[in-house]
């Protein structure tokens, strides 16, 4: 198998399908060497390490279940103890394996980790808490619908309590930048918002390298994630042309493939922040003209040339929820729909329509036909409603499902598969 290197380059250069190389975002535990002193663990996430005369230091600390793996592998390529982890963001696939760390270097009789973080990692661990039972089912709901070769991320991330039992917090936390000097070696730390509030990344200026977290995932950009909290995609996109100006050769992202060739990391960078640019740009140009977010949806696109792009696909997040996320970021909640403002509960409105079409039964069999019509997006309304209005009913029920798992099969992306994975599946507990 070609090296991780290699591997980008012919994905980028070449353009190469996803099917004709191996797997890009790997969870195998495995570690690269990618220069001299600087190593990465494919995990979810990566764990991105850079020896020092004092010790390594780390980004990010991957899941707790990638922990004992990720810290096997490491030892393998170096005995130093680690002097610094550095949340790149508090997402818990970035922070959950930090206690393995401490808890090793207790066991080693080490020096305990310095632990940093943007100052509103703290916070986000709060929030975590207080929504601890919603993450967990959103979790569960998202990444139940993952590929086999995501299983070890589902089984990873399945469980009843969302996150870590205990919550490694940062003890160096910084606004908008930071300078860290370890065993001679300096990382410039730097904050944007992007698919967090939280977010930094790190200029390693001896190595002209990015340690980009995930505003680099080798997908289209997780701005639009329908189950998650804000999400900033212009912010986005000037973090990327803010490590575009700094010319980098070696970019480390915390999904995906690291990349080497100055010219090659700004083709990508490039591409990454002209997407959320131009979603941004042309949502509130729509906005301003005084459009429905109805309206924006069904107009605004992506070239199909980028999302072509093996690290552009959008097969994680896409770029109808970044819409989403624009209107709800610059204009609310409200979508310009009157109706919606103060609706009926949904159960009320389905009767109603229901009654009209002649029952619950022939909105069912209608969204069964525009389903073997193709016409998936009318189809799944009207499947949802025969159930709203008849919650009872079988025959409902199993072609509730039929419809959501025939969408499920057609989408692409991770999110959109999940939540349509999710509805089929509690029609089909609901037809047995």
């Amino acid at each position: 198998m070609p090296g991780i290197l290699d591997l980008s380059a012919r994905y980028i250069d070449e353009g190469a399908p996803l099917d004709t190389l191996p797997w890009v975002n790997r969870t195998t535990g495995e570690l690269s060497e990618v220069a001299d002193g600087i190593a990465v663990v494919e995990a979810f996430s990566h764990v991105v390490s850079f020896a020092t005369d004092d010790g390594l230091v780390l980004f990010d600390t991957s899941l707790d279940a990638f922990a004992p793996k990720v810290i096997s592998s490491l030892r393998g390529w170096s005995k130093a103890p680690v002097h610094t982890m550095a949340y790149t963001h508090g997402h818990i696939d970035h922070i959950g394996g930090a206690q393995a760390f401490l808890d090793e270097a207790r066991d080693t009789g080490t020096m305990r980790p310095r632990v940093v973080g943007h100052a509103h990692v703290p916070a986000r661990f709060d929030r975590y808490e207080l929504t601890n039972g919603y993450n967990a089912i959103i979790n569960e709901r998202q990444f139940r619908a993952s590929t086999p070769r995501q299983g070890k991320v589902a089984s990873g991330m399945a469980a009843t309590r969302f996150g870590p039992q205990h919550w490694v917090r940062p003890d160096t936390i910084f606004d908008e930048r930071m300078s860290l000097s370890v065993g001679g070696e300096r990382f410039d730390l730097r904050h944007d918002k992007g698919e967090t509030d939280d977010h930094l990344w790190a200029w390693v200026p001896r190595h002209k390298a990015i340690v980009a977290g995930d505003f680099v995932i080798w997908v289209f950009p997780n701005a639009g994630n329908p189950q998650k909290v804000q999400r900033y995609p212009l912010e986005w996109a000037r973090a990327l042309r803010s490590m575009m100006a700094l010319e980098p050769e070696l970019l480390l992202p915390a999904h995906g493939l690291p990349v080497a060739g100055a010219k090659r990391i700004a083709t990508l960078l490039g591409d990454m922040a002209f997407a959320l640019e131009h979603l941004t740009a042309e949502t509130l140009k729509m906005m301003n003209a005084g459009a429905r977010l109805d309206d924006i949806l069904h107009t605004v696109r992506v070239p199909q040339s980028l999302l072509d792009k093996p690290y552009m696909r959008p097969s994680y997040d896409e770029p109808e929820f970044v819409v989403r996320n624009v209107w709800r970021l610059y204009g609310g909640w409200y979508d310009g729909n009157p109706a919606r403002l103060k609706p009926a509960p949904d159960a009320a409105l389905a009767q109603e329509i229901a009654s009209l079409a002649g029952g619950a039964a022939k909105l069912a069999q209608r969204a069964q036909d525009l389903s073997a019509a193709n016409e998936m997006r009318l189809a799944c309304h009207l499947a949802e409603m025969a159930v709203q209005a008849e919650p009872g009913n079988k025959t409902a029920h199993a072609i509730r499902r039929d419809v959501y798992m025939a969408r499920r099969e057609q989408e692409l992306s991770l999110m959109a598969k999940g939540i349509y994975g999710a509805a089929a599946r509690d029609s089909e507990a609901a037809a047995d």
